[in-house]
């Protein structure tokens, strides 16, 4: 059995949509937490495989010189857009309940 809506005939009636009251601004730093989060996954992972390679000689110096000047400056990178938006480097570790957290603790 199906109901219709008065003004609408012919048509179901819907039930009103849900409507989430949010602060723009924990929005922002919301995404900007977990977008963040993920950059420093990534730069975590790059900076463990470039220790890895090195060790293993893969690298010639120059691109160890690299490597080390890159990382270097993707952190101050990520420090800067964790201060302007007012998020420590334990913010960004998630807590996925009994798995841990999503990066290591130091």
């Amino acid at each position: 059995m199906s109901s219709t809506s008065p003004d609408r005939p012919g048509r179901e009636a819907r039930s009103p949509r849900l409507r989430i009251e949010t602060d723009p601004e924990a929005v922002e730093r919301d995404l900007s937490r977990l977008v963040l989060t993920l950059v420093e996954l990534v730069r975590q992972l790059v900076e463990r495989q470039s220790i890895r390679r090195m060790e293993q000689g893969d690298l010639s110096d120059e691109q160890v010189e690299t490597l080390g000047l890159t990382l270097m400056k993707l952190e101050e990178a990520m420090n800067e857009l964790c201060e302007r938006f007012d998020l420590t480097p334990a913010d960004l570790n998630l807590d996925l309940g009994p798995l841990g957290t999503l990066l290591p603790e130091d």
